[in-house]
């Protein structure tokens, strides 16, 4: 009798280790069951990168899981494109990019070896990240009107760029007010500003999370907004479209969530729900005013027919400013 209780234990034991190694392959884990990856396009420091940083905090204490920053800077973006594109599919890697990779590249670069519609999924929109024109406080201006003066009247200035937005805008300002400047391109925007602040490059166009810390310090002397309309977050900064020479000039850089085509649907909408209840919360829409962002979601389709819209309308950008793909 003995011996046969020992045996049924036996067996019991080895029917549930069996059923054990089986059943992840008839079961998946609930999601999230591991850490998260967030892949950024842009060095630590840039303001994508902060939006990044906040939202993993958050988005990480919603699914009670890790969410760990990647930042992945260089070729504007293409690199974390890529690297994301060809991830699994599995809500494990997303990635948190801005028109850069997915509205201006297509017209900015030749060869580009990810599409921004087809190589991924749409999650969230998460808000615009408005970008102003800055200027070394070495430069004698303190106005727009003052700044497109002085430029006119000293041809050769330096305008730096980290992303697409900074491309575009300072191709468009020179465009418009029929300016004769030098584009200094860098991997990511912490050491364009750095130059501007040392007086090594002029002027860049810097998203607002990036550059108010600099200059609230005075390190930077802010002229003017891209948007069309002034901005609540900085109300004392004209547009660049108040001066006759740039009637028209509106810019805006926004910011999403997107995850590697083929993500499971129930894995997209759990992350939807979590990203747009962090983005429309009063009480973190503060924290991410603070470092110049606006915030706001969106259901997966609606960012999915934004990005088709967005890369026709940075098409025409790129077009009318002059802009040669590389």
């Amino acid at each position: 009798m003995k011996f046969a209780k020992q045996a049924l234990l036996t067996l019991a034991v080895g029917c549930g280790a069996a059923m054990a190694m089986i059943a992840p392959a008839g079961a998946a884990d609930p999601y999230p069951s591991k850490p998260i990856r967030l892949v950024v396009p842009f060095a630590a420091g840039s303001g994508t990168d902060a939006v990044a940083r906040l939202t993993a905090r958050y988005l990480g204490e919603a699914l009670k899981q890790s969410v760990v920053v990647d930042n992945r800077p260089g070729a504007n973006g293409t690199i974390a494109a890529e690297f994301v594109a060809k991830a699994p599919a599995d809500g494990y890697t997303l990635f948190m990019t801005t028109n850069t990779t997915h509205s201006a590249n297509p017209s900015l670069m030749k060869q580009l070896r990810y599409d921004p519609v087809k190589d991924f999924t749409p999650v969230s929109r998460m808000g615009n990240l408005p970008f102003m024109l800055v200027v070394s406080p070495s430069l004698p201006v303190k106005t727009l009107s003052e700044f497109v003066a002085y430029a006119k009247a000293h041809p050769g200035m330096s305008y730096a760029s980290g992303n697409s937005t900074g491309i575009v805008a300072g191709a468009t300002l020179s465009k418009m007010a029929g300016l004769k400047m030098l584009h200094v391109p860098y991997k990511s925007t912490p050491p364009a500003m750095t130059d501007v602040i040392g007086g090594q490059v002029q002027l860049m166009f810097v998203d607002f999370a990036a550059g108010i810390a600099n200059v609230r310090a005075g390190k930077l002397r802010a002229l003017a907004v891209t948007t069309a309309q002034r901005s609540a977050l900085l109300p004392d900064l004209p547009p660049l479209g108040s001066v006759p020479e740039l009637k028209g000039f509106d810019i805006t850089s926004w910011n999403g969530i997107f995850a590697p085509a083929g993500t499971p649907a129930p894995v997209v909408e759990r992350l939807n729900h979590e990203l747009v209840a962090i983005a429309s919360s009063k009480q973190y829409a503060p924290q991410f005013h603070a470092f110049g962002f606006e915030p706001f979601g969106s259901t997966p389709a609606e960012l999915g027919q934004f990005v088709v819209a967005e890369l026709q309308k940075w098409s025409r950008l790129v077009k009318d400013a002059g802009i040669e793909a590389e």
